[in-house]
C-alpha cells in the first residue's frame, strides 16, 4: 500500500518525518494504522470445518475461513460474526481467540496487517454462499481442499485439538 501524499485534514502535502509523515500545512502527524482481519473456525457436530471458496484475490478460487476486515470502532468479535453471516448465511456465537497471525502467515498479501482467528459455534441461519464467497461448505479437517492461506490450516488444527481436549475432559 502506498503511503499517503496529502493531509486528510487540510489537503496540504505531507513530508516524511521518521515513521509517520507530518503535514506541511497544519502539522498533523499521519499514522498508518494497521488493518485488522478476523475470521472464525466453526466445526459442525461431525468435526468438519466451515470454509468458503474465495471469489476475490488474494486466493481467488481457493478456500479459507469465513473472514473479513474489522471496521473502525467495531468489536473484532462482532466483525467476525458479521463477516461469517455475510459470506455463509450462518449466525455464529464467537468465542475465544485461537491465534493471531501476522501478515507473513497469510502470505503477506491479504490486505490485513494481522489476522485474528476465533472459535465460533453456529447458532442459526442457513448455509448459503454470499457476498464475496463463491461457495461454502463443511470439510473434514484431514481432507481439506486447496487453501488460500496457511493460517486457515493452522487455526483449524488448533481448534480441532482444543475441541478434542474438551471432549476428553468431560
Amino acid at each position: 500500500m502506498d503511503a499517503p501524499v496529502f493531509c486528510t485534514f487540510c489537503a496540504e502535502p505531507l513530508r516524511p518525518a521518521g515513521r509517520h509523515p507530518v503535514c506541511t500545512g497544519c502539522g498533523r502527524v499521519h499514522h498508518r494504522d494497521p488493518k485488522v482481519g478476523v475470521g472464525v473456525v466453526v466445526l459442525d457436530e461431525q468435526g468438519r470445518l466451515l470454509l468458503v471458496r474465495r471469489g476475490v484475490d488474494p486466493g481467488k478460487g481457493r478456500w479459507a475461513l469465513p473472514a473479513g476486515f474489522v471496521d473502525a470502532g467495531e468489536d473484532p468479535r462482532h466483525a467476525a460474526a458479521r463477516e461469517t453471516f455475510e459470506e455463509t448465511g450462518l449466525e455464529v456465537e464467537v468465542g475465544a481467540v485461537i491465534d493471531v497471525y501476522p501478515s507473513t502467515a497469510t502470505g503477506g498479501h491479504s490486505g490485513a496487517s494481522f489476522f485474528l482467528a476465533f472459535e465460533a459455534v453456529a447458532v442459526g441461519g442457513t448455509l448459503a454462499a454470499a457476498d464475496d464467497a463463491l461457495d461454502a461448505g463443511f470439510f473434514d479437517p484431514q481432507a481439506l481442499p486447496e487453501l488460500a492461506f496457511a493460517s486457515t490450516r493452522d487455526a483449524a488444527l488448533q481448534a480441532a485439538a482444543r475441541a478434542s481436549r474438551r471432549r476428553h475432559r468431560l
